[in-house]
């Protein structure tokens, strides 16, 4: 019988979180960190199997485990992988090591309850992304707002209850959208199968009411404009951990592909051209307010909704490089605004500020430090050999492909964000030493110097040899263009990835696609 490599995946960090809490003690800071990397790692362990025996050439879910779990409301433990989901779950384990090591010095404080609200944290994140059930789905969403909301009300700075409240209750309200929607769902199905549900052809109103409570949901977790003004605030007030978190795992765009755009294929195309307005507002409006910014963090926040908006962007084009290139911009991004915190956060924890004004020739007192920011840097504007240009460019392309001015709009977040993000890395790095404060800085530790140079390895094996990740999320954006190609309606037509449009054969047949692209 082969292990259950996703139940393992899921169980493992919220069970150590578990023994941290009971096991861990401020009076015994040492044992509790290392108990909660003992946990990190063990819950990275289940991904190398997971990777090593993925197949490229298979399009449905793999390693899934099916068990009942209230035959009464017909709802199972039901997980399983596919491209999409494989390197979005390999991410998380990642990030859960890197949040801990980071987070080694810098926590002094209710050490325990720390660590094990992250381990417990990134097994929920796991629910999320291996989830095949609706209900399983929603309580492993809504329980990751659990230990969310602890960190950055307990962890965070000044003003960190109203940017944990604020957090809280907007992402409450969007679940209690998404909650009507998979209600309604089980009421005309039975079922919570998400299998189930993309067959349901429901009507089109229905359509677009079960997409709108998706929207409301998922697009806060992008964060899409105009439902991103929580992420500054978390930025800003939240500890490092909680928006390294935040930052590298992108909730809000797989709820998109996973629920809104095959379930609610016509709404999927009927919002489209609403969907592709608001990312190119967010590409534009965000990067002009990130040019404004006076403290990193929020420079830092207003640059994730740009680069986000490309995946809106990339997920509403409906073609295969568009598509592709969005996940792997989540996968990316992920990593280069995770790595970005983590420098703005080793700067904050030796001067307690983020204000760009405080600072100016950190190089002079922390080459190492500026030499890693660099390519960080670099890779936040799109630079070719990182893995920021892999996705920005397959969202480009896609985005011409389907419709060039779209595209040509689009393509200004290449500007914007070369300038500032290198506005904020001259103000800061370059230049004659600021103040005493930055005199006295020191260079990375051992630990952070491995901990970055981790991250920039990464940054450049997806920039220099993005293949591995294409390859396993091809086949997978292929079944999901099929899906959300569906019409409901006989009567209604969608374009294919090639420009052609699906027609139904007869009344309550399926759609008949007059091209299949290649």
């Amino acid at each position: 019988m082969p292990l259950p490599l996703l139940s393992l995946l899921i169980w493992i960090p919220i069970v150590a979180g578990f023994v941290v809490l009971r096991a861990g003690s401020d009076a015994a800071r040492n044992r509790t960190r290392w108990l909660a990397l003992i946990g990190a790692v063990a819950g990275f362990l289940p991904v190398i199997p997971l990777v090593a025996n993925f197949r490229n050439d298979v399009t449905s879910m793999q390693f899934v485990e099916n068990v009942r779990w209230s035959p009464t409301f017909d709802i199972a433990w039901h997980v399983g992988i596919d491209g999409i989901s494989l390197w979005l779950v390999a991410l998380t384990a990642l990030t859960t090591i890197i949040i801990v090591i980071a987070s080694w010095e810098s926590i002094t404080q209710r050490t325990a309850q720390y660590f094990g609200a992250f381990l417990m944290l990134s097994g929920f994140m796991q629910g999320v992304f291996t989830s095949l059930d609706g209900m399983m789905f929603f309580i492993a969403f809504e329980a990751t707002l659990i230990p969310l909301y602890l960190l950055i009300g307990t962890y965070g700075h000044k003003n960190r209850t109203y940017a944990a409240v604020k957090f809280f209750f907007v992402s409450f309200l969007g679940s209690l959208m998404m909650l009507m929607s998979l209600l309604y769902l089980y009421s005309q199905t039975h079922s919570f199968d998400l299998a189930v549900w993309r067959e349901a052809h429901l009507d089109t109103v229905p359509q677009a009411l079960i997409f709108l409570g998706f929207l409301a949901a998922f697009g806060v977790k992008v964060p899409m404009w105009p439902l991103h003004t929580w992420l500054p605030d978390v930025h800003l007030d939240g500890p490092t951990g909680a928006a390294v978190m935040i930052g590298m795992l992108k909730i809000g765009g797989y709820g998109l592909l996973r629920f809104a755009l095959p379930i609610a294929p016509q709404a999927s195309h009927f919002f489209a051209p609403m969907m592709i307005t608001l990312s190119l507002v967010a590409v534009i409006y965000s990067s002009l307010l990130a040019l404004v910014q006076t403290d990193m963090r929020r420079l830092l926040a207003y640059s994730t909704v740009a680069h986000m908006g490309l995946v809106t962007l990339g997920l509403f084009v409906f073609n295969r490089f568009g598509q592709s290139g969005a996940i792997v911009q989540m996968i990316s991004y992920g990593v280069v605004s995770g790595a970005m915190l983590l420098c703005t956060g080793m700067l904050y924890d030796r001067t307690k500020t983020a204000s760009i004004a405080e600072y100016g020739g950190v190089a002079n007192t922390m080459p190492h430090f500026a030499a890693f920011v660099m390519l960080f840097s670099m890779a936040n504007i799109g630079l070719p050999g990182t893995s920021g240009f892999v996705g920005e460019f397959m969202v480009l392309m896609g985005a011409i492909r389907f419709n060039f001015w779209v595209g040509a709009i689009a393509a200004t977040t290449l500007i914007l964000s070369a300038a500032y993000t290198l506005w904020m890395y001259k103000r800061v790095i370059f230049g004659a030493i600021a103040n005493a404060r930055v005199a006295k800085l020191k260079d990375l530790g051992k630990r952070e110097f491995v901990l970055l140079g981790a991250m920039s390895l990464l940054v450049l094996a997806i920039g220099l040899d993005p293949k591995p990740f294409t390859d396993a999320i091809d086949p997978s954006v292929g079944t999901l263009l099929a899906q959300s190609e569906r019409s409901a309606l006989p009567s209604d037509s969608a374009p294919t990835e090639g420009g052609e449009h699906l027609q139904a054969a007869a009344p309550g047949a399926a759609p008949v696609a007059a091209h299949t692209p290649g």
